[in-house]
Parts: structure tokens; C-alpha cells; sequence
């Protein structure tokens, strides 16, 4: 059985089934272990982490403690409940201006060339050149435009990574992310600009990071993690030596790797010590990491992934933030499988903004036939299906990228 335990409760002899912290390069080998030894819990600790998952079939039990299945029960309810809320303060969010059949053409050219721009730029950086902050400002600018005239066409995108050019697909997931968390968030056309552009340049301080350790198909070890979290201090004097970069860039950089509960690095900052952009970093980070495959992990279904983020919100990242990102991406984000309750898959195409529970979709199966259905549009705020349950594309052997927006 599988249980989810506070660290303070860990004891030699219980077997590590997940650490619980998967936007962590932590330095052991895997992430399920025998406890052998008080040194090993001690480490698990200095690494920030406070709850994990133990599996009492393979090591000793605590009787007290939730399985995995009561603690999913209570994320879905917490939710649903987020999804249901409306912001503590009033804010102007701007409107959906466009139809995602409108904007997918524009929305994957720019993915494909905000890539490649951010692949050079970083290659630049690698052999000593200077950043030139003016050569990113049309495409951030065009960025901005693409997800306020319909996020939807944009996000499903951030899923196409390759593991050999993530580090780069990962900063233009994050500016995209960013931007709609922005948005949602009520912010003003120029602070969402400083924010885009320090998430594209979050992780540019990897340039100064090895490709033997930023490259490794496997767990780093305890001096290459130490050599690893110095990215965010490389990035911080890259940034501060380039014209034109904003302070509001520079936070996000510098503090992508802040932790709420002041577990995270370089600077071990703390609940309000950490600025608003760079908490918001911190959650975009993760969010596109922990939903990312890479080399050494199978990255979470979007939906997953949100749960992680709340889960996680008890201490690594501001609670209040979460539930908003939560509502700026949605509980069911574009590009996910469900389930319907008429026994029907569906890829979620669009979100309703006032009623996250009930988006639209576009159904393509029947689990109950075990065949593929007419692709069908549907609004699920109409009342004539919904959804109930999160499913993987791999599961029902289904390629995600036709149903993608285009």
C-alpha cells in the first residue's frame, strides 16, 4: 500500500516510494529506496523536502498515515473548489478576443521560431557573447498578442518537447505559461512583457552549465547538483550585464529556484522575501517540468501536474498564487484526455473562463465500443455531457498531435 507520510516520520527501515518532488535535481540515484540509515533521512531533509511517499509492502508501515488514494480524493475535491472560486480581489482580465481556429496557424509558427530564437541565443551566450534583450522583443511582443487573443492555441503546444532541445522548449513553454498567468492575474501590458522575457531567459545561466551534467540521462550526483543550482546565479550576471533588462526579468531568473517555505536556492529567500514575479516563476517552472518527459522521467498528464502544484502549495510554493495559476490554466488545461460520463474520450479544446468545471471538448472515442468516434465539438456548460475522470493518451494508445490546435 501506498501512503503518503511527513519527513518527521520517516524511520530506517520504510521504503522511499517517491520523494515527492519532481522539479528536484536531488543526488540520488533513484527515487524509490530502502531507508538504511539516519544519514539518509537526514539528507532527504537538507534537501527541503516534507512529505513523501512510502510503500508499506516493501517496508515497515505507519498505521496512521493516508494512502494515495485518500490523498488524491481530497486534491480533486480542492479542486474543484478552486475551480469554482472567484479572485479575493477584483482585477481587469483582459478578454478572449479570438477563436482558436483563428489563432493556431499564428500560435505554431511562433512556437516553432521562439524556439529556434532561444536555441541560438543561448549557443551565443555558451561561447561568450553578450545578450541583446532588443532582438526578443517583437517575438515576445507577438507572444503576448498570440495568447490574449485565445490561450488555448498556444498552451497544448507547450507539451512538444524533444529531450535534446528541452532546456530550451522549456523557457518558451515558461513565457508562454507566464503570460497567461499574467493575465489572469490582471497585469499590465508592460509588466507581462518583463515577465515573458525573464521567463524565456529563466534558465540562461544553463549556458554557463556543462552539457556533460545539463545533458545526463540520469540522477546527478551531489557535485554536479551543487554545480547545477549555480544556473540561477550565472543567469542573475548574464542578465545584469545586457542592456535594456528590466529588475522585474532579472527577479524572475534569479528567484525561478525560491522555495515559499525557504527550502530552494541560491539565496534560501522566504514567504514574502521572494517577489511576486519570482514566485510566480517558481510555479511556472515546475508546472512545465514536472509535465514534460524527459530522458530520465515520464512527464505527468497536465492534469497531474496541477494537482502536484496544489499539493505541493502546503509549503514549497504561495498557496493563493497556485489557485490562481490553477484558474489561469485550468483544472482540465487544453490539450488534455477525459473521460466523459457517456463513456466517451474527449480532448479538452477550450475553456470556459466562468465555468472551469464544464469546458468545451472535442470528443474522438467511445471506451465502452473501443472505437473511434467523428471528432465532435461539444461545450460542456451546455449540460450534455461531463467530464469525469483525467485520462492518458498513452493508455488508449492515442497520438495526441492530430488533435492538437492547427
Amino acid at each position: 500500500m501506498i501512503k503518503k507520510i511527513s519527513v518527521e516520520d520517516l524511520v530506517p527501515g520504510m521504503y522511499v516510494h517517491d520523494l515527492n518532488c519532481g522539479w528536484m535535481e536531488h543526488p540520488f540515484l533513484t527515487n524509490t529506496f530502502l531507508v538504511d540509515g539516519r544519514a539518509r533521512i537526514a539528507k532527504i531533509r537538507s534537501l527541503g523536502i516534507k512529505e513523501l511517499y512510502i510503500d508499506t509492502e516493501r517496508g515497515l508501515d505507519l498505521s496512521h498515515a493516508r494512502t494515495v488514494e485518500e490523498v488524491e480524493g481530497t486534491l480533486q475535491q480542492q479542486m474543484e473548489t478552486i475551480a469554482e472560486e472567484r479572485e479575493d480581489i477584483a482585477r481587469f482580465v483582459e478578454p478572449i478576443r479570438g477563436s482558436i481556429k483563428a489563432e493556431a496557424p499564428r500560435a505554431r509558427k511562433l512556437h516553432t521560431e521562439t524556439n529556434q530564437v532561444i536555441q541560438n541565443l543561448m549557443q551565443s551566450v555558451r561561447m561568450g557573447a553578450q545578450i541583446e534583450i532588443d532582438r526578443m522583443m517583437p517575438l515576445t511582443e507577438s507572444m503576448i498578442d498570440s495568447i490574449l487573443a485565445n490561450q488555448s492555441a498556444m498552451l497544448p503546444l507547450t507539451a512538444l518537447k524533444r529531450h535534446d532541445t528541452y532546456t530550451f522548449e522549456h523557457s518558451v513553454s515558461s513565457c508562454a505559461l507566464m503570460i497567461a498567468f499574467a493575465r489572469k492575474l490582471g497585469m499590465s501590458r508592460e509588466i507581462i512583457r518583463d515577465l515573458a522575457l525573464g521567463a524565456l531567459m529563466h534558465d540562461i545561466g544553463k549556458a554557463r552549465i556543462p552539457n556533460s551534467i545539463l545533458n545526463k540521462p540520469g540522477s546527478l550526483t551531489s557535485s554536479e547538483f551543487t554545480h547545477m543550482k549555480l544556473h540561477a546565479t550565472h543567469g542573475v550576471e548574464i542578465l545584469e550585464k545586457a542592456p535594456n533588462v528590466s529588475a522585474i526579468s532579472v527577479q524572475v531568473t534569479a528567484q525561478h529556484h525560491e522555495r515559499y517555505d525557504g527550502s530552494g536556492y541560491p539565496k534560501r529567500l522566504k514567504g514574502d522575501e521572494i517577489s511576486i514575479y519570482g514566485k510566480m516563476s517558481s510555479i511556472v517552472d515546475v508546472y512545465d517540468a514536472i509535465s514534460s518527459n524527459r530522458v530520465y522521467h515520464r512527464g505527468l498528464r497536465p492534469s497531474e501536474a496541477m494537482k502536484k502544484m496544489l499539493e505541493w502549495s502546503e509549503f514549497h510554493f504561495d498557496p493563493k498564487l497556485v489557485h490562481s495559476f490553477i484558474r489561469a490554466i485550468g483544472i482540465y488545461p487544453a490539450g488534455s484526455l477525459v473521460r466523459l460520463e457517456s463513456g466517451r474520450l474527449a480532448v479538452v479544446r477550450d475553456q470556459n473562463e466562468g465555468d472551469l468545471l464544464h469546458p468545451v471538448v472535442t470528443v474522438i472515442y467511445h471506451t465502452h465500443k473501443m472505437q473511434y468516434l467523428p471528432p465532435e465539438q461539444i461545450d460542456l456548460a451546455s449540460g450534455v455531457d461531463r467530464v469525469i475522470s483525467y485520462e492518458d493518451f498513452s493508455k488508449w494508445k492515442i497520438d495526441p498531435l492530430p488533435w492538437l490546435p492547427a
